[in-house]
């Protein structure tokens, strides 16, 4: 599996591709049902292991998905708790 840093470093750097079409969705804990989406244009910087806006460093293993002009490019796998 392709992990979110590389997938938002791509979309970030490609000549043809528009970063301020990206939104991404990640767990945001009080938020409503505890996730919030932003866009790429907010993303300030892409480390490696946080990406950052004006208001958070934002871990990327709470990033759940990726969308790129509407197409889902990242899905977080879930898993089932026994």
């Amino acid at each position: 599996m392709t992990n979110p840093r590389y997938i938002l470093n791509k979309l970030k750097w490609k000549e043809d591709a528009n970063f301020k079409e990206v939104k991404i969705e990640y767990l945001h804990r009080g938020a409503p049902n505890d996730t919030k989406i932003i866009s790429g244009q907010e993303i300030i910087d892409i480390g490696k292991s946080f990406m950052e806006t004006n208001y958070a460093m934002i871990p990327f293993h709470r990033i759940e998905k990726i969308r790129y002009k509407d197409e889902i490019v990242f899905e977080k796998k879930k898993h089932v708790k026994f």
